[in-house]
């Protein structure tokens, strides 16, 4: 809109607001801290944030180097808002016993949830599992291929299909 003497157009400006405050509070002022259980420095006028969780699916297939996807559930697991999903093929297994000598119970206790390679009605295999991503560690080249080519034939791959599909964060080593 423009006025009509002016080439400038108007400029309707409104006050600033700060949305929500809480009753009481004001600003420059710190108010009490809230006794309900919130942690001890958190204030009423302090908005409180909330991470969510993060899903991440951790494959491990049967090519060399099973100890990467280990590492890389010990560093995941380290993490307090990161929730794993963890699918290794049966060649995988195999690798692992060999080049780590970890027992699948030693491998299963670092992820958050563990999914059989057969099961491909699992939920990770389901678009609307919400998931930050999936990472292959070490991933083999039929694994590759089979993701390539779009063959869903085990969870691993199905997986890795849906997070494409989704156009979520897919890595494979």
């Amino acid at each position: 809109r423009t006025s009509g003497n002016s080439a400038r157009p108007s400029v309707r400006r409104s006050r600033h607001r700060h949305p929500r405050q809480a009753p009481g509070c004001e600003p420059g002022r710190r108010s009490q801290p809230i006794s309900n259980g919130c942690p001890p420095l958190t204030h009423a006028c302090t908005p409180v944030t909330v991470t969510a969780v993060q899903r991440i699916i951790v494959g491990i297939s049967g090519a060399s180097g099973a100890a990467y996807g280990v590492r890389l559930l010990q560093i995941l697991k380290t993490l307090p808002h990161v929730e794993t999903h963890l699918v290794v093929t049966d060649t995988g297994w195999r690798n692992l016993l060999h080049e780590t000598q970890l027992t699948q119970a030693d491998v299963t206790a670092l992820a958050h949830h563990t999914h059989d390679v057969r099961d491909v009605g699992a939920r990770i295999a389901s678009g609307s599992f919400q998931t930050a991503g999936m990472v292959v560690a070490p991933c083999a080249m039929r694994t590759l291929a089979a993701v390539a080519h779009g063959l869903s034939d085990n969870l691993l791959t199905r997986a890795a299909d849906v997070v494409l599909k989704e156009r979520r964060r897919l890595v494979l080593m």
